[in-house]
């Protein structure tokens, strides 16, 4: 098998997959915005997404080992591609109820192909990443995907703006089917080989340092989906938008962009990341750099409550501070992303990581529902100060690596 074949077909459904999901978020954040969803019901219609990946890394590290990396990773891409198909279906008559507990379901099976897509591609670098090339490798793989997924988010705002709800969903699920049959048909076979022998033998990592830095990964999500899912795209709605057919297109393009700009600028930082941390101890760096991600929501959040509502200068202000934020961030993902797989074990690595994005899932799910929650409750300034109680405890678990 030649390792950089297969890195290369890894990579590119990786991309092609995690292209999908940012746009297919967008599409529906905004989607369901405009038509007048509470910032508590837009936080519903992502749960069960976070939810189906907590219980599907549970048990993907297991399904990979019993049936191959390839056998996950297609999975994904085909759920995937009946979630967007299924989303076609959902119709202007329907009720918010109706509207609700469809999107969520459909949401939940994104969530269960994102998750094995994700544990598929991961896992495989471990297995063929160079002596020596590890942390280059996994930052490099990271740092893109996140790079793709901005462009995802900026693609489904525009596709809604220009294309309309369905006929997006439609292209990207043909996009989607192409891309799987072409990763089918490259994609070396033995990576690795099925063990048909294996068996669940527990949720929990037997190494320690595996499951506290799984611990400091939920906060450390939790920490930015508090912000990212529900706050900061509503209100940058509700300021951008003037109530006009071309006001709210003008929004969905300036809040797909801003989005776009930050995961795009949060994927190369992590992929730089190996250089802006050359020599020292890696667990040392990611207890320095988990610390300096705390002040940044505090600070926002004051500004945002001595502001007493929305002005340019909070706008200004949000902008460069989260941008900001997303350097800290993306430099503490990538630090986690490697020690996973430094602490994994070759011969149990796929459980490793499913256990790993399992804690992820969770931090998602807990910033998804608290995102919607604090924003409803006391409006951006408590939006961003739950941001900033989480990356606390973020650092606090850190500091035990």
């Amino acid at each position: 098998m030649n390792p950089l074949r297969a890195y290369a077909a890894v990579t590119a459904a990786y991309w092609a997959f995690m292209l999908s999901d940012g746009a297919l978020r967008m599409l529906v954040l905004l989607q369901f915005n405009g038509l007048g969803f509470s910032p508590i019901q837009l936080a519903w219609l992502f749960l069960l997404y976070e939810l189906a990946g907590i219980v599907t890394n549970l048990y993907a590290g297991f399904l990979a080992q019993r049936f191959g990396l390839a056998a996950t990773l297609y999975a994904g891409l085909a759920l995937q591609i009946a979630a967007l198909l299924a989303l076609t279906q959902l119709g202007p008559e329907w009720s918010v109820a109706a509207s609700v507990g469809f999107v969520m379901a459909v949401q939940g099976v994104s969530g269960v192909a994102k998750d094995l897509a994700k544990m598929s591609s991961k896992s495989a670098v471990k297995l063929l990443a160079p002596e020596g090339g590890l942390f280059r490798w996994v930052a490099l793989l990271t740092g893109s995907k996140n790079a793709v997924k901005g462009a995802g988010f900026f693609l489904g705002a525009a596709l809604l703006a220009l294309a309309g709800f369905q006929p997006a969903l439609h292209a990207m699920a043909g996009v989607l089917a192409l891309i799987l049959i072409a990763v089918a048909l490259f994609l070396p076979r033995g990576l690795p080989a099925p063990d048909k022998g294996a068996k669940f033998a527990g949720w929990r990592s037997p190494d320690p340092r595996v499951n506290r830095l799984s611990l400091a990964r939920l906060f450390l999500f939790g920490a930015r989906d508090v912000w990212f899912v529900v706050g900061v795209p509503v209100y940058f709605q509700s300021v951008l938008s003037d109530g006009t057919d071309e006001g709210r297109r003008w929004a969905f393009f300036a809040i797909g962009g801003f989005l776009a700009l930050w995961i795009i600028a949060y994927g190369a930082v992590q992929a730089l990341a190996p250089r802006l941390l050359q020599g020292g101890e890696p667990q040392a760096k990611a207890r320095s750099w988990a610390a300096l991600l705390v002040p940044i929501p505090f600070a926002l959040a004051l500004a945002a409550w001595l502001s007493g509502g929305p002005q340019d200068w909070l706008t200004a202000v949000l902008v460069l501070g989260l941008l900001a934020f997303g350097f800290v961030f993306a430099v503490n993902s990538s630090v986690h992303s490697y020690l996973i797989l430094a602490f994994g074990q070759a011969s149990r690595i796929t459980r490793d990581v499913g256990f790993y994005y399992m804690a992820n899932a969770a931090g998602r799910l807990l910033g998804t529902l608290l995102s919607g929650v604090s924003y409803q409750l006391g409006g951006l300034p408590l939006c961003l100060a739950t941001a900033g109680l989480l990356a606390a405890a973020a650092w606090i678990v850190t500091r035990r690596l």
